[in-house]
């Protein structure tokens, strides 16, 4: 959420690279102050003022959660015509790099992080069916929504708000506030309602292209506005706590910035996964494999630590399935699912719920 307001800056005169790195340079000190910058809750007058088309009548959470991030309404603008090349061919993005793929009736398409930490939203169709693909850093979770709710057909801007540390979305047909984390409805005419997340992965480009030698990737529709291929959260992965946007409880026995892989209401240890290699609970099967660079460790994304691929499948008759998964922090995980505990352990492994 913090590349906000602001985040791209175009300095006047000089040659273009120059403008470039001008811009760059100060894009980074404008979003370190606003990590370190103490927070307060948004006013609600305020909100009203931006928000006029939004029922503030109608939450399901308590507004006082609810913070600024920093940017205003579309501060950190959503990609509403992705660009897409085939990956056959396409150099431009290191196969290291972690992407957010998805597969809609054989339809294969990859979205990077690189792309993702300065957007956080893409509004896409694929095979017909619209999609949001979301993707929060401050809470590392990746989630794909089906875009249409009893056949309304919704896309979704960036609130410039937080809860939990969490990015919340905006659909702008009511403009309803969403919660990425849940994709749920917590403000607004649509309050109550919940997008169905899609199946996807969050893995390597090398992974996906190797899957899917056919298959789509997003591409920037204009490479020079952002520095793609950095990260404005460097750093962010090694931090003992995440950044005061978080003001709740830290989870107990696990670092709030440790990762955690997600199933509904179930979470299991990154860490334990890759001492395993793989996990097997009840008709689940999850499996980690190193080559994944993290979007959150050095400034240049493809130098990041291995964080490693996760699958999770459920085994069925006719073979294993995808099914909805995240790659949460666990501070984000207990902040959502407080009396969920994380199974750090095989011992804490039963039935799946």
């Amino acid at each position: 959420m913090i590349s906000g307001k602001g985040a791209v800056f175009q300095a006047e005169g000089g040659s273009r690279p120059r403008r470039q790195l001008w811009a760059r340079t100060l894009m980074l000190a404008a979003v370190f102050v606003l990590a370190q910058a103490p927070l307060a809750p948004a006013s609600e007058e305020l909100w009203r003022h931006e928000w006029p088309n939004t029922d503030f009548s109608r939450h399901s959470v308590d507004l006082a959660d609810i913070l600024s991030g920093g940017p205003p309404r579309d501060g950190i603008p959503a990609i509403d015509d992705p660009r897409t090349v085939p990956v056959a061919g396409h150099d431009g993005l290191p196969g290291v790099e972690p992407v957010i793929s998805v597969t809609v009736d054989g339809e294969a398409r990859a979205y990077p992080l690189r792309i993702l930490v300065w957007h956080e939203i893409v509004n896409d169709v694929i095979n017909g069916t619209p999609l949001v693909v979301t993707y929060c850093p401050l809470c590392n979770t990746g989630v794909v929504f089906e875009g249409a709710i009893d056949g309304i057909v919704l896309d979704f801007g960036v609130t410039g708000k937080l809860r939990h540390s969490d990015l919340v979305m905006y659909d702008r047909q009511t403009e309803s506030w969403w919660q990425q984390f849940t994709g749920r409805a917590i403000v607004g005419a649509m309050t109550g309602a919940k997008l169905k997340a899609w199946p996807s992965r969050l893995e390597s480009f090398d992974r996906f292209r190797r899957r899917h030698p056919e298959g789509t990737v997003l591409v920037p529709g204009d490479d020079t506005r952002r520095p793609y291929g950095s990260t404005p959260y460097a750093g962010y992965d090694s931090r003992k706590k995440p950044f005061d946007f978080y003001r709740g409880d830290l989870p107990p026995g696990i670092a709030p910035l440790a990762r955690v892989v997600r199933v509904d209401d179930t979470a299991w240890s990154l860490e334990l996964l890759r001492q395993e290699g793989q996990i097997v609970d009840d008709d689940l099967v999850i499996t980690w494999e190193p080559g994944q660079a993290s979007a959150l460790d050095t400034r240049e994304i493809a130098s990041g630590f291995d964080v490693g691929n996760v699958t999770v499948q459920r085994m069925t008759q006719s073979g294993p399935v995808d099914v909805v998964y995240a790659v949460d922090f666990a501070f984000a995980w207990h902040a959502f699912f407080p009396d969920s505990p994380i199974r750090t352990t095989l011992d804490e492994l039963g039935p799946y719920p």
